[in-house]
């Protein structure tokens, strides 16, 4: 093994544990009312999410093509350099490091600092500076090696799946008649093709396997059973999470919620229903964290092995097995970012527009990475 290189460490739990942690972030308690909306009725709100998970596993088995095909850290970086030459790859490269990447984490650290404030209450810290804890955190944790990075990722996840499934359990125990409803007001219609834009972000985050191709154990397998095992799993909780909230609460009332998590287990827990869901989508938020960080910094060690200009992050610790320049880089650019723009929805556009433009379709990529 080449000193100061990626080594192959990660079992096929370790990558569908960090599949499912960055997929499954606060997206769920957010947009179910939403796509209900834009679905109409509960035959259609089952089928967009189904929808959603068959595009995404189509998806998936692309890009664990494309992942066994070219096993290196980086993904879409490499992926882009080989079909269509080295300037496309830095283009991705460049918005990846200074643009999306940071915001990305800094906009789910907004969402733990979010739901953090319900435990703290009037004591609470101010929305940034919790951000920021959770930033510095995760990626000292990283830094210790990636031994404690893959087993924090593990415990998150974990933690995040057996906690969705005691509010869709709670849920399903609630009798109907007996679940409060959101409100008495019609919903407002909702554009169908927007609930499958909400659907499809949601499931956002199922690529993020091929970034860190590099450091799979028995790649040829593995990478594709965790991209299909972690895309169908998720599938299949969005799915029971949605039948849940529909069982308690009625299409109508699911469409009309603004915390449908909460609303769907106050028959079960009236007194700490909030603070329950708070507790998880704290835990979902911290893993998805977690995820982008360690996925994250594996793109910049690409880009930096790639392009001259990002060359001090190409380089990779053999002591502790991550590349740690890029993880600090990484780290400081998300600090800036939560300082700068000190709110969720701010940083949700300053991320849009590189967001939209840095992801490329992956059929003709495929098809000039097969040629070369």
């Amino acid at each position: 093994m080449q000193a100061g290189a990626p080594r192959r460490v990660l079992s096929l739990f370790d990558s569908t544990c960090l599949i499912v942690g960055i997929i499954v972030g606060a997206g769920i308690y957010q947009t179910a009312p939403e796509v209900a909306r834009g679905a109409g009725s509960v035959f259609g709100v089952l089928a967009i999410w189904t929808l959603g998970g068959v595009l995404s596993l189509c998806g998936a088995l692309g890009y664990a093509e494309l992942a066994a095909a070219l096993p290196r850290a980086g993904g879409d970086a490499v992926y882009l350099s080989r079909a269509y030459g080295p300037w496309a790859g830095f283009l991705f490269g460049w918005l990846q490091v200074l643009v999306v990447r940071p915001g990305d984490i800094a906009v789910m650290s907004f969402a733990f600092a979010t739901y953090a404030r319900v435990w703290f209450g009037a004591r609470a810290p101010a929305e940034p500076v919790l951000a920021i804890g959770a930033v510095v955190a995760l990626t000292a944790v990283n830094l210790a090696g990636v031994r404690s990075g893959k087993w924090t990722q593990n415990v998150l996840t974990t933690a995040k799946v057996l906690g969705l499934l005691i509010v869709i359990g709670a849920a399903l125990a609630i009798p109907p008649a007996t679940a409060p409803a959101a409100t008495a007001t019609p919903p407002e219609p909702f554009p169908l093709r927007i609930a499958l834009i909400l659907v499809l972000f949601t499931f956002g985050g199922w690529n993020e396997m091929a970034y860190v191709a590099g450091e799979v154990r028995d790649y040829r397998r593995n990478l594709a059973r965790a991209l299909i095992l972690g895309t169908a799993a998720v599938t299949v909780l969005y799915l029971l999470a949605n039948i849940a909230f529909l069982g308690a609460l009625g299409w109508h009332g699911v469409a009309s919620s603004h915390a449908v998590a909460v609303d769907a287990v106050a028959g079960a827990w009236p007194a700490i229903g909030a603070r329950i869901v708070a507790a998880l989508v704290c835990v979902s938020a911290l893993g998805a964290v977690s995820g982008l960080i360690f996925a994250g910094a594996r793109i910049a060690y690409a880009v930096g092995l790639e392009h001259r200009v990002f060359r001090p992050l190409g380089r990779w610790s053999d002591r502790t097995g991550t590349p740690v320049p890029a993880l600090i880089v990484q780290a400081v650019i998300s600090i800036v970012l939560i300082l700068a723009l000190r709110s969720f929805v701010e940083t949700v556009l300053y991320t849009a527009a590189a967001v939209y433009l840095s992801p490329c379709d992956q059929s003709p990529v495929l098809a000039a990475a097969n040629r070369h």
